[in-house]
């Protein structure tokens, strides 16, 4: 921990963590907080600069990465030091005043110009259709309105049987008019409110405009129609006004339609004035545009620039003021850049030119505890940024990122075992890698800068999820017979095989010739078990993989224990939790592995009864001795071990091995019942796999059940002595009679912690355990979705055509893509991220 003491203007942007050394201010009565007051509005202007730039569709300009940056303005700052600080903050005001004030005339004028031109626009519109509509619909309207119904004679007559009655009828009837523009989306509303105001007693007509007029605030294109309302009423006309009003619509008034070179007259004026309103329109846009590009080249420099002033004026916060205008501050430091934050004060110092000293040093202990910081590189980012987002390790604490580097791609791989879709997602990694240096330097969106930043992540995800397939051989669902299969079938030559037929091995079980020399046999790809194969081996792996990284999460905390030198953790919770651990779940992986490594064809046929004159006597399968037995005795069977068979032998009196149970050790086990029995039946073990399996299961289970009340009980018990111990040493009667209930609280908050510590990782182990089975789970949907695919889109097309084939292939590539290539990518990736959250690192 260091102390800083050097001139206000002379701090520069340290790498340290400063600590707050004005905890008694509130943050609006700190020195410098009129400066980041200045600064936000600095960027308040910069986010008005960026969004006029995005409505011309103007990229900003990138300022570079962030060393040339700071190259730049420590040479900037070298060849003029007075351009730095306040300066530079009053510079910057005075520059973006300028073009934030020009920017807002230059909007109001055009957003003023836009409702203008807008208006003649629609002016122009309403005059062309309200003509049209005069001169076309008009007349046949008239025409129809005055015709009554026919006399006896054949004959129309007026209602007042005079001429001048029908002149006064005809100058009666004229209707007034209203005429306007309104919305296209209000144009349903608009009309029922006037059906419903007038109570039908107006005509309306609409008609829409063909071009898209610009709203002048917001600047989107909004469709809009003319409408003409004919009534003949004062009311209705101040109702049709009001309606007007609400719905935003836009009157306009017309001279008298009948009047043919008025209205050709007004057409043509406003003509005139829409294509001037349009050119200074036009010029303004262009002037606006300019300005934008202009601010396009500077507006991310300045940015930069702004936070950085920003970040060491809120660092300045921190500082305690000290005599003579020094500023006194307190922070870490890491121990590499030391001599570098010496330097940068003396550079600071040089630059300004002051005979004031500065100094820097460290604080005398005891310390409070220093922040966490580590230092990453282009690969470890990413796996870092996923430990840190689920929380923080304490200083010197085991990093799980180096353990997540290696385990979050492996496990991926895993649960997306698949050589095809794993080589798309490999060279996807591959390509990120080759742009590295052109996506460094470019602006990438949201998800591309994310893609861009797990670059090593990627590959390594695509790089294990080839290697899992092939341990799994499973290519598109499909085996590969690379190194030739160790089965055969009888027939596969010729093609005669059969559904039911048994394969054969090549080679004698257990040689070395009998094994698939890398990954597994394809042959099981083809077989009716191969679900039930498939389902067992991904099963027990994902067992094995999830008891090994949850026990070297409880290992990790040993060690974090040990070099901290916590006793207590290491002694009281560290040994407990191996304890439960390794005689419950470890031992489950030692039963997996014995299982596999057993050769049960032995054991089993030295528990099965045989002629020892027949051909199965002698084979090869049988590890042990052949003894022929009493043929006297018996049916005249043997087992190979020479026990004479009487044809209702149970397999523990067949069986050598006498490993108790009722299958003496001869056959194998169900993992899964022999786990539970151990709790639910200690001592018994139907089918054991070794000798003395029932006593010695007995002391891990006792160790399991002894564990459990040591973790729970032994450290709050210790701590309450070390407690006492404290009290006595360092406390006078009077004080401690004051504080004893602070001392029963705390052991009351350290019992119930450690309770919930002890059942988080008791129950924990037993459902974190359940949890890794997603591994089999997903992969096992992944190879079954790659199989329907293959089959319904590819298979079933195949015979009828090549068209069918090109159509099937271009579901197959569709469906592949967008579900095993995307969705299921992004389903593995989250499940095993949530494997290193929840079961990695609260271990």
């Amino acid at each position: 921990m260091l102390v800083f003491l050097t001139p206000i203007h002379a701090i520069p942007s340290l790498p340290a963590f400063y600590q707050q050394l004005n905890p008694e201010l509130t943050p609006f009565q700190r020195r410098f907080v009129s400066y980041v007051k200045r600064c936000d509005e600095l960027e308040r202007k910069l986010r008005y600069f960026g969004s006029e730039c995005d409505k011309f569709g103007l990229a900003l300009e990138s300022a570079g990465t962030v060393d040339s940056f700071v190259t730049a303005s420590e040479e900037v700052k070298a060849s003029n030091p007075a351009e730095s600080g306040n300066k530079l903050l009053e510079s910057l005001e005075t520059e973006l005043e300028g073009y934030e004030s020009q920017l807002r005339e230059l909007n109001s004028y055009s957003e003023k110009l836009t409702t203008e031109y807008n208006e003649k626009v629609e002016l122009q519109e309403v005059l062309e259709k309200a003509r049209r509509f005069f001169m076309t619909e008009a007349p046949r309207i008239v025409q129809n309105s005055l015709r009554g119904p026919p006399s006896p004679g054949g004959k129309t007559e007026s209602l007042l049987g005079d001429n001048e009655g029908g002149g006064r009828s005809g100058m009666d009837m004229r209707f007034s008019s209203v005429t306007g523009v309104v919305s296209m989306e209000e144009k349903a509303r608009f009309e029922r409110m006037i059906f419903r105001a007038t109570r039908g007693n107006c005509y309306v007509r609409f008609a829409s405009i063909d071009q898209p007029i610009t709203d002048p605030k917001s600047g989107e294109q909004v469709e809009k129609c003319v409408f003409i309302v004919f009534y003949k009423s004062l009311a209705i006309e101040t109702k049709l006004k009001q309606i007007c009003d609400a719905f935003d619509a836009h009157r306009y008034s017309l001279p008298d339609m009948d009047d043919a070179p008025a209205v050709d007259r007004m057409l043509a004026e406003n003509a005139q004035e829409l294509v001037d309103s349009r050119t200074v329109l036009l010029k303004n846009q262009d002037t606006r545009f300019r300005l934008c590009q202009m601010l396009a080249k500077s507006t991310e420099k300045w940015t930069w620039i702004v936070l950085r002033e920003k970040a060491v004026y809120h660092s300045l916060n921190m500082f305690k003021t000290d005599v003579s205008g020094m500023l006194r501050g307190e922070g870490w430091v890491v121990s590499e850049k030391l001599d570098d934050v010496r330097q940068a004060v003396n550079h600071a110092h040089a630059d300004m030119g002051t005979s004031m000293p500065s100094l820097v040093d460290q604080v005398a202990k005891p310390w409070p505890t220093p922040p966490t910081h580590f230092t990453t590189n282009k690969f470890t980012y990413g796996y870092q940024e996923f430990v840190n987002t689920y929380g923080i390790p304490r200083y010197r604490e085991a990093n799980p990122a180096l353990f997540t580097a290696a385990t979050f791609p492996f496990l991926f791989g895993v649960m997306y075992g698949d050589i095809g879709h794993g080589l798309f997602l490999f060279f996807a990694g591959l390509y990120l890698l080759a742009n590295e240096k052109a996506n460094d330097n470019a602006k990438l969106g949201e998800m591309m800068g994310g893609m861009h930043s797990g670059r090593y992540m990627i590959t390594m995800m695509g790089f294990f999820a080839v290697y899992a397939g092939f341990m799994y051989n499973d290519m598109f669902s499909l085996g590969l017979n690379l190194f030739r299969s160790r089965y055969e079938f009888e027939g596969q030559d010729d093609g005669t095989v059969e559904e039911g037929d048994i394969a054969a091995q090549t080679a004698p079980y257990g040689s070395d010739e009998s094994v698939y020399p890398f990954g597994l046999d394809p042959v099981w790809h083809i077989t009716s078990n191969e679900l039930l194969f498939f389902n067992s081996f991904k099963m027990k792996l994902s067992v094995i993989f999830g008891i090994i990284q949850m026990f070297s999460g409880t290992c990790l905390k040993g060690i974090n224990a040990i070099y901290f030198g916590q006793k207590l953790d290491f002694f009281f919770e560290f040994i407990p939790m191996v304890a439960f651990a390794a005689s419950l779940f470890i031992y489950m992986v030692v039963l997996i592995f014995m299982k596999w490594t057993i050769n049960w064809n032995s054991r089993m046929l030295s528990a099965t009864c045989l002629d020892p004159n027949g051909d199965g006597w002698g084979s090869s399968d049988y590890d042990g001795e052949w003894k022929v037995c009493d043929a006297d005795v018996g049916d005249g069977t043997c087992t190979p071990a020479g026990y004479s068979c009487t044809g209702s032998d149970t397999t523990a009196e067949k069986c050598p091995l006498n490993f108790g149970g009722s299958g003496d050790g001869c056959q194998p086990p169900n993992l899964i019942t022999t786990l539970i029995n151990i709790a639910l039946q200690p001592g018994n073990v139907d089918e054991p796999m070794y000798d003395g399996q029932a006593k010695i299961q007995n002391i891990l289970l006792i160790i399991a059940f002894a564990s459990v009340p040591i973790l729970l009980l032994a450290k709050p018990y210790f701590l309450s002595k070390q407690m006492e111990h404290h009290e006595v040493v360092h406390h006078d009667d009077e004080e401690e009679g004051e504080e004893g209930g602070d001392e029963e609280h705390g052991f009351g908050e350290i019992v119930i912690h450690q309770a919930i510590e002890t059942i988080e990782f008791v129950l924990g182990m037993v459902s974190n355990t359940a949890s890794y089975l997603r591994l089999w789970a997903l992969s096992l949907a992944h190879s079954e979705l790659a199989t329907v695919f293959w089959e319904k889109a590819m298979i079933s097309t195949l015979p009828q055509g090549w068209l069918a084939t090109y159509v099937g292939y271009g579901i197959f590539a569709g469906v592949t893509f967008g579900v095993l290539l995307m969705m299921d990518v992004l389903e593995c990736f989250l499940h095993a991220l949530r494997l290193h959250w929840v079961e990695f690192q609260n271990k």
